[in-house]
């Protein structure tokens, strides 16, 4: 059964668009595991992408290279985070911070 879409008021979870995330929320992204075999560099860095402001990013983003992790980590079909990131209509900001880190 497919139900549409809510929008405006009808929605149930309004969206959070101005939420602070502390260092130590930041971080705590470092500590997801993947699951089924993902390269766990790949799903941290998805992870981020995905439940991220491009500024909290941006902090993980030097957590993560100061811990060692690979920015190039391969994750499905081969693709790095960095071209998945790229392929996506709004991600140029976040395909920025990865360069500016070193993703290749």
């Amino acid at each position: 059964m497919k139900t549409e879409k809510k929008v405006g008021a009808a929605r149930t979870q309004h969206a959070v668009t101005d939420e602070w995330f502390t260092d130590e929320r930041v971080k705590s992204f470092l500590d997801m595991q993947p699951v089924d075999g993902e390269n766990s560099d790949y799903h941290v860095l998805l992870k981020a992408y995905r439940g991220m402001v491009p500024e909290a990013f941006a902090r993980f983003v030097e957590f993560f290279v100061a811990a060692g992790r690979d920015l190039n980590a391969p994750g499905p079909g081969n693709k790095s985070i960095l071209k998945l990131v790229s392929e996506h209509r709004q991600g140029a900001e976040y395909a920025q911070i990865l360069k500016d880190a070193g993703a290749q």
